[in-house]
This record gives structure tokens, C-alpha cells and sequence, in this order.
């Protein structure tokens, strides 16, 4: 099953000046390294993920967010590549670094024939759907921080949590993987693995979100 990438930059917004550009282009770099989601890969999930991303004076990604995605692991995959190029970019003198920048990256599979329409969207929908629980355990121990209504019982997130498989070894992966990031210059994404962490219930990274996540 062979699949391609392709991207294109739009700046936010009408300018004149010259735009930011990726050394040796965004289109190799992402093809370069490119991974195909293994979930969407083997469900014959296909479409456009919108990374919209700012950009420092020295070429650094600083923020980065999916604009809009197709609400599965490409997601995922497409702000990964977008954070990789951090470093990387020729930024012009006269860019305005409070713009944002959006790239479409498109992921596509040819000889998809295995899956119906309708079998892609049902996965699709699981997808969401274990993401949707995920969510709820996320905003408990967030609400239950703030001091605010947690509209669901601690059982019932012990539940959700067992039937999501997230117990502390996952959660230490997802520690690793945030130190990963660090190294990697991503302290955006480190953060962010730091803080599910967190808001899993646990106390393995408060360390960790003390020194890199004020």
C-alpha cells in the first residue's frame, strides 16, 4: 500500500512581503519523513490535516496547533512533521512572527480497495470516540485542580481509564516520549505529554512541568 504527501504554506492573512520558506522545501522535508499513521494506515484513512504553526525570527516553530484535521492519528502525524521542521525555516526580516502560517499536508494511500466508505467512517468514529473518553478523564483531575463541578464519579474515571489501558506504564512512555521532545527542541510538544500525564491523575511529571512548562 503505497501512500504520498503533499503540502503547500498559506499565510493567515494578504501579504506582500516574501514568506518564510523551509530549507530545501516543505514538501521533501515532510516526504523525507513522513510516517503513515499505522491506525489509518491499515483502516484506509485518508485526507487534509491543517497545521497552523508561528514561526521566530530564527526560523524556530513556537507554536503550532491542527487547525483542521481529519480526527485520527493523522492528525497526530501532520503537527509532528510541522514541530520537526522547527529550526529549519528561512524566515524574512520584514515577517510578522504573531502570524500565522498554515499548511495543508495531505496524507493519501493509493490501492486502498480493502475498506468501504462506510468501514472508514465507522473507524473514523471509533477513533473520536476513544478520544472523547480520553477527554473526559483529562477534564476530571483538570476540574478537579480548579476546584470546579466534576460532573462524573472517581469510579467511573478508574473505569475509563482501565478500559483506555492507561495505567503507569503508558504513562511513563508518555514521560519518555516527552523528554524525547525536549531534546528534539519541541518544548511545545514535550509539554503537552508532560501535562496528560498530569491530567491522567498522576504526579510523574510535576517535576519535570516545573522546570520546562511555566
Amino acid at each position: 500500500m503505497r501512500n504520498c504527501f503533499l503540502v503547500f504554506l498559506v499565510i493567515a492573512g494578504f501579504q506582500l512581503q516574501a514568506q518564510p520558506s523551509l530549507k530545501g522545501g516543505l514538501g521533501p522535508f515532510v516526504q523525507s519523513n513522513k510516517l503513515y499513521p499505522r491506525y489509518s494506515q491499515i483502516n484506509c484513512i485518508q485526507g487534509t490535516v491543517n497545521i497552523a504553526f508561528k514561526l521566530d525570527k530564527k526560523g524556530n516553530v513556537y507554536y503550532s496547533e491542527v487547525r483542521k484535521g481529519v480526527g485520527t492519528d493523522l492528525d497526530d502525524e501532520a503537527l509532528r512533521l510541522i514541530r520537526m521542521s522547527s529550526g529549519k525555516w528561512i524566515v524574512p526580516a520584514d515577517h510578522d512572527t504573531a502570524t500565522a502560517i498554515i499548511a495543508p499536508i495531505n496524507f493519501s494511500l493509493s490501492d486502498c480497495t480493502g475498506k468501504s466508505p462506510r468501514e472508514v467512517k465507522a473507524a473514523i468514529d471509533a477513533y473520536k470516540a476513544t478520544t472523547d473518553l480520553t477527554n473526559t478523564v483529562l477534564n476530571y483531575y483538570r476540574n478537579k485542580e480548579l476546584g470546579k463541578p466534576l460532573g462524573v464519579s472517581e469510579s467511573r474515571i478508574m473505569e475509563l481509564k482501565q478500559t483506555l489501558e492507561i495505567d503507569d506504564a503508558y504513562l511513563q512512555q508518555r514521560l519518555e516520549n516527552g523528554t524525547k521532545k525536549l531534546k528534539q527542541k519541541d518544548n511545545q510538544g514535550a509539554c503537552e505529554d508532560f501535562k496528560f500525564v498530569k491530567y491522567m491523575g498522576s504526579k510523574l511529571a510535576d517535576e519535570l512541568l516545573a522546570k520546562y512548562c511555566k
